[in-house]
């Protein structure tokens, strides 16, 4: 092992430590303290950790490298992912945790008082959340492999473990302070790089004032090299893609079972908007910074290996051509490399820009340790979620309600353990690139939930045949049009996979209205409770009219 190696290595081993110290000091005692850390974190440092939630493996390491690959298209996930924020913050995330449930699961089988429906949102929640989860692991051999310098496959398997250790121990109360301390490390590991090929590049170190006008001199290369100008829309995919991944990563986003718990963790409905407000500042201080990582490296791949002989390249590439992320082949037999004969994944661009930029073994260890946060963060998160719809939703709420305190944490972290075997064996051979893999999760969650949990919130006759009617189609049409897409068997208005939330969404919404409206209304209770979650906790709903608290009047 080479000296980099080590340095890596060890700057991992020292995070891992202190994640999996975090979870035995933060150990959950009681299933409040392992589903919803006991409703007591406050505000500020539960948008860290939400922050630390969302920032996935496929935001770290994937999301520069498809703006560098796609360049104007590619910002379809920017836009998506923070856009799906607002939704959530201002029409959901109050009124759920007012809701005072533990899971989504819950809250659907309780607004609308149906077992099948809590079943059928649990097998959902389950079964987006394995799919995202698969994207994390996938990342985490991509991190691990290049450190030792072995097949990303091995790698994979160490991440497995390492997460199914301190995700089992410490439930949502450590995963929470873990998330925090995992978003200090991911967010300062990718910051540090751009500031430095801000300062190599143009002399100043603010890259988000700065690369702008290296996208102007893409423009200029990319003419000279007679390609697709990399700010030019619509280049790499049709309109129609762009706007269905668009709105699919948006109201993904807003649906996201495992986003929407980190809700639960605050105490009030205040509370909850404030963490959506933090959350946007800190996930806003990557996402800003994610197109100056892709113009910047583009622009030294262009210029200093792009145009080389091909027996003299930087060194760098050998080792990501060992992992199987990077690919050179001199293919018209000039001894020249073109830009044309270089593939790189979309995977590799953030980890391999430290070396790009020959940056030092210390900052190259300090991306992989942020990019393994971000991997851990986000799978943390996503145990959870499967774990407490398991143990809770189907194994407490329907299979055994006298279960104790002790028998629900241990069938919950029996869960966590088999959910990250069982991913971490898929992840071992990806489906697809990071984050593809994750905009499918996106797609899923947002065609199950979305219009279920908006209309639940928002529309007082929505009943539970609609909610069921909508879950169903909605997770059948997104399943089958991903598979189908995906395989080029059958594609709408050139929508590709990713973009499938924008089938099944309409689907669900149209199927819960229409059968809501010919099935029965809810009972006047769950009705009256629908329209209490419109108000701050101190109001109250009494006979068609809103009341304040006795000391206030109405």
């Amino acid at each position: 092992m080479d000296s980099q190696s080590i340095v890596s290595v060890l700057m991992i081993m020292a995070t891992f430590g202190l994640y999996i110290g975090i979870s035995v000091y933060n150990r959950a005692k009681a299933t409040s303290d392992f589903y919803v850390a006991s409703r007591g974190v406050p505000p500020v440092w539960n948008g860290m950790a939400i922050g630390g939630d969302w920032m996935s493996a496929a935001s770290f390491i994937g999301m520069a490298g498809t703006v560098m690959i796609l360049g104007y298209d590619g910002l379809a996930y920017i836009m998506g992912w923070t856009g799906g924020y607002l939704f959530l913050t201002f029409l959901l995330a109050p009124q759920l945790r007012k809701y005072g449930r533990y899971t989504v699961p819950e809250f659907i089988g309780d607004r609308f008082d149906s077992n099948p429906a809590r079943l059928i949102a649990a097998i959902a929640t389950i079964i987006i959340s394995f799919v995202y989860i698969i994207g994390q692991l996938s990342g985490s051999g991509v991190v691990i492999g290049r450190i030792l310098n072995i097949d990303a496959m091995y790698g994979t398997m160490i991440g497995v473990v390492v997460i199914a250790i301190y995700a089992t121990l410490g439930g949502m109360k450590g995963i929470t302070w873990t998330q925090v301390a995992q978003y200090i490390i991911l967010i300062i590991a990718y910051i540090i790089p751009i500031v430095f090929m801000s300062l190599q590049i143009t002399n100043n170190p603010l890259p988000w004032l700065t690369y702008g006008n290296i996208v102007s001199q893409l423009g200029d290369l990319d003419r000279e090299l007679g390609l697709s100008e990399y700010f030019a829309p619509f280049a790499n995919s049709e309109k129609s893609q762009f706007i269905a991944l668009l709105f699919t990563l948006m109201v993904g986003t807003a649906a996201l079972p495992h986003v929407i718990v980190r809700f639960y963790t605050v105490a009030t409905m205040k509370a909850a908007r404030w963490s959506g407000a933090w959350a946007l500042l800190f996930i806003a201080l990557l996402y800003l910074s994610a197109p100056a990582y892709a113009a910047f490296s583009r622009f030294i791949l262009m210029t200093q290996v792009a145009g080389q002989p091909i027996d003299s390249l930087p060194a760098w590439t050998q080792s990501w051509v060992d992992t199987g992320r990077l690919q050179i082949a001199d293919t018209n037999g000039d001894g020249i490399l073109e830009w044309s004969e270089i593939m790189i994944s979309n995977d590799i661009v953030v980890m391999a820009t430290p070396e790009i930029a020959n940056l030092g073994m210390f900052v190259i260890g300090l991306v992989a340790a942020g990019a393994m946060a971000a991997a851990l963060s986000t799978a943390g998160g996503l145990l959870i979620t499967i774990s407490s719809s398991f143990a809770h939703d189907i194994y407490y709420r329907l299979m055994n309600p006298q279960a104790t305190d002790k028998r629900r944490l241990a069938a919950g972290r029996i869960a966590i353990v088999l959910a990250t075997v069982v991913a971490g064996i898929v992840a071992l051979d990806p489906p697809g690139v990071i984050t593809q893999i994750v905009a499918w999760a996106f797609a899923l969650a947002g065609g199950t939930f979305f219009p279920v949990l908006l209309l639940g919130v928002w529309w007082k006759r929505c009943n539970a045949p609609g909610a069921i009617a909508g879950m169903l189609s909605g997770l059948i049409v997104t399943l089958t049009y991903i598979f189908l897409a995906q395989s080029g068997t059958f594609m709408i208005a050139g929508i590709q996979d990713t973009g499938a939330g924008l089938i099944g969404v309409p689907v669900n919404l149209l199927v819960t209205y229409v059968v809501s409206k010919i099935t029965a209304a809810p009972s006047q209770k769950i009705q009256d409770e629908v329209t209490d979650l419109r108000y701050p906790e101190q109001m109250t709903y009494r006979d068609g009219e809103v009341w304040m608290d006795e000391s206030v009047g109405k």
